[in-house]
């Protein structure tokens, strides 16, 4: 993937869409984003090796998100499947702050920021 500057890679991120609904500590919310980030980088080191190189090369960025509600997170995450992203979708053990399965964060990306924005780029920052 180029960007419109000659030979130029495409910038490249990764957001991580948080639910905003639910009661989550910062931690619980830093541990959540973490799981989603990895899972999501991983997934990206299978599917597509040069955004993922890439990505790492530009830095790692990372854009924090939120939503208000599960829909709006399943939503996302269907969308980021649905474009072939790398994606993540991470539902909480239930050994601390929330029931078990508790969907609570989503990661799209690393991918490059032209396709993820029409999926993201409406949503509030953290």
């Amino acid at each position: 993937m180029f960007s419109s500057r000659k030979n130029a890679p495409a910038e490249l991120k990764q957001v991580l869409v948080i639910r905003a609904d639910i009661k989550m500590g910062k931690g619980k919310i830093a541990a959540q984003a973490s799981h989603a980030s990895v899972l999501a980088t991983l997934d990206a080191q299978r599917q597509n090796k040069i955004w993922y190189d890439n990505w790492f090369k530009q830095g790692m960025k990372k854009i924090a998100v939120k939503v208000n509600s599960e829909e709006e997170l399943m939503s996302i995450y269907r969308k980021g499947k649905q474009g072939k992203l790398p994606s993540s979708l991470i539902n909480d053990a239930g050994h601390t702050q929330l029931p078990p399965g508790t969907a609570t964060a989503v990661a799209i990306g690393p991918a490059p920021e032209r396709l993820i924005d029409p999926i993201t780029s409406s949503l509030k920052l953290l």
